[in-house]
């Protein structure tokens, strides 16, 4: 179990949700279990590992998609520098790719919002034992759906291009020559399987390969 957590005293939660209103629903409902106190609130994710550290949550409940840090990059760094800290990924976007990402970075759990808040507190106690805890479909999706086809390097340089940057700002970004630059956009728009640059995001995105 991470840290001293021991049967009968209060689960510690951070929750990392960047829009308002969710964010205060989740704390209250969370809040009003007799087992739960939500420890920390943030509305964007470079603060996460932070906050972690200072209240020392024994679960963090993280969006994905937040300002700054995503919540898996978070989750891979709180992987290594709060390794008692379990990490539950609650999110709108049931992506099987983001499934994998989250796994990868450490995370103990991934969940979709439009679950019940009981399923939720159980998911946070079933984390603390020790359990894996997936959305059953989203499992079975990212099963089907095999494994992000794109390497470290072409995702990055197709997160470089998200703003429509020319290759020679991706380019100066990265600190790649134009050609090499090139090179990779050419392999990404072939591995999804589009006809341009923007396309290549969209699919990405939706595959939750970004």
């Amino acid at each position: 179990m991470p840290r001293d957590h021991r049967p009968g005293t209060r689960i510690r939660v951070l929750l990392a949700e960047d829009q308002g209103m969710m964010r205060g629903a989740l704390a209250l409902l969370l809040g009003m279990e007799e087992d739960i106190e939500v420890v920390a609130q943030l509305g964007s994710g470079d603060g996460i590992v932070d906050a972690v550290l200072t209240h020392r949550p024994d679960v963090a409940l993280l969006d994905i998609e937040l300002p700054g840090m995503s919540g898996l990059d978070a989750a891979a760094e709180l992987r290594d520098q709060a390794p008692d800290c379990r990490v539950l990924i609650l999110t709108t976007f049931g992506r099987p790719g983001y499934l994998r990402r989250a796994m990868e970075a450490g995370a103990a759990g991934f969940l979709v919002k439009d679950g019940p808040v009981e399923e939720l507190a159980a998911a946070i106690r079933r984390v603390l034992t020790g359990e894996t805890v997936v959305d059953p479909a989203l499992a079975a999706a990212a099963l089907s759906a095999g494994p992000n086809p794109l390497t470290p390097r072409e995702r990055e340089v197709l997160t470089a291009s998200v703003d429509g940057a020319t290759v020679a700002d991706i380019a100066g970004k990265l600190c790649l020559s134009e050609s090499t630059v090139r090179n990779y956009l050419s392999s990404v728009i072939g591995k999804t399987r589009t006809r341009n640059r923007a396309e290549a995001v969209r699919e990405a995105r939706q595959q939750g390969w970004l």
